[in-house]
């Protein structure tokens, strides 16, 4: 079935799945979250997270709807979920140097596929799902057919990845970040980066047989096919702990123009920022940038369709829309305006799309204003080391943003 079925690109859709879900986030996820079932529509997850990676709906919202259906206690395991987005991208946010290296790594991954016969055809046999492996070939396939798949098979499937086909793990983030209508630079390079030993250093995930036939109820059982002790790989330390981001506000009454990426598809928030609507907005996005190679057609499509949708959603207020300007200087100057604000960018293919911008803008005296969401300003502080130091100011985040607590 194809991503645009599996996953309708409106928050219509969105918030239909999310009423869908809400019964089982509580104790019913906590219990049988980890089983991987396909075949049956993944009955035990939300399947929200092409939605969340794109805010179509926010964090805030999945997790207040959450807890106005379960108690604290029950729903805490589907909270925590929620939180290891924000987690991911609130680390990479203090240290973008780890995607700078991710980009370099994968650069020479790829010159080495290059140049090496024996680890392209164990890459092109990996990415297609010919491995002869049980499970990770269907994952693999899953995967290209439907943009999705499971978050315990996304772990298994680095863990063989990495450890059994001993392919460089650049290589199987960027499949991942290729195909995933989720595929969130944060989230997908540092898991990819904690299951080889690197994130948490000296600490892997090891895919285990019995785990996944355990999890897979049997469908799958690669008995003798996986590396059973494989050792961590090494790397360097992590970088210093930058600056939490700290954007000035946007000028209130002065004109501006409103400029979208795929990262935030729910930008209502700025309209408390300013004092009336944009002269005209722009799209501007990332999601064909994600990788050296082609971003899978369905991925690029989903991404246009949603921002379609979200733009149609919005059009009484958003004014002229124009599609990817090469110049956003010369656009901004062509309306007439010095100031364009945006839903905050993080690190990524859309922020680096950006960051070639900036030249031009700083020269034509237009000011790129970001604009941080509450909920990521009081969450990303914590996210400086492990997800405990962050998990454990969980609720007080909570009560900080919307009056909710996790005490039960």
């Amino acid at each position: 079935m194809e991503a645009r079925t599996l996953f309708p690109p409106s928050r219509d859709a969105a918030l239909e799945r999310l009423r869908d879900f809400l019964p089982k986030a509580g104790a019913e996820y906590a219990r049988k979250r980890n089983y991987s079932l396909p075949e049956q529509g993944h009955p035990h997850v939300s399947i929200l997270s092409p939605y969340l990676r794109h805010r179509m709906l926010t964090e805030e919202e999945v997790v207040q709807a959450t807890l106005g259906r379960h108690s604290a206690s029950a729903a805490e395991k589907f909270v925590q979920e929620v939180f290891w987005r924000t987690y991911w991208k609130g680390w990479l946010e203090r240290r973008p140097q780890v995607w700078t290296a991710y980009k370099a790594g994968l650069a020479q991954a790829l010159n080495r596929v290059q140049s090496e016969s024996g680890l392209r055809r164990g890459w092109e046999e990996a990415c297609a799902g010919r491995t002869g492996i049980d499970g990770f070939d269907a994952w693999a396939q899953e995967l290209v057919q439907t943009g999705y798949m499971h978050n315990h098979a996304r772990m298994w499937f680095a863990s063989i990845w990495i450890f059994t086909l001993r392919l460089p793990w650049e290589l199987g983030a960027d499949f991942f970040l290729r195909h995933l209508l989720d595929g969130d630079q944060a989230s997908n390079t540092l898991s990819w980066r904690w299951v080889a030993g690197l994130q948490t250093q000296g600490k892997h995930y090891v895919a285990r047989v019995a785990n996944i036939s355990k999890y897979t109820e049997g469908r799958h059982r690669p008995l003798h096919q996986l590396t059973a002790e494989p050792e961590p790989l090494s790397g360097v330390p992590h970088p210093p702990l930058g600056p939490m981001p700290a954007p000035p506000p946007p000028r209130r009454e002065a004109p501006w123009a409103l400029l979208l990426t795929e990262d935030d598809l729910s930008p209502g928030y700025l309209r408390k920022a300013l004092d009336h609507p944009p002269v005209a907005t722009a799209v501007f996005t990332g999601t064909a940038h994600r990788s050296l190679l082609a971003t899978a057609p369905q991925v690029t499509e989903w991404c246009a369709a949603a921002i379609a949708e979200t733009i149609a959603r919005h059009v009484a207020w958003t004014g002229p829309v124009t599609q990817e300007p090469q110049d956003l200087a010369a656009w901004a100057q062509g309306l007439g305006v010095s100031q364009i604000v945006m839903p905050y960018t993080p690190v990524g293919p859309a922020a680096d799309r950006l960051a070639a911008q900036r030249a031009g803008l700083d020269q034509a005296g237009i000011t790129l204003t970001p604009v941080l969401r509450a909920w990521d300003a009081a969450a990303w502080p914590h996210a400086t080391a492990g997800f405990f130091k962050l998990k454990t100011k969980i609720p007080s985040i909570l009560a900080e943003l919307r009056g909710l607590s996790l005490a039960s």
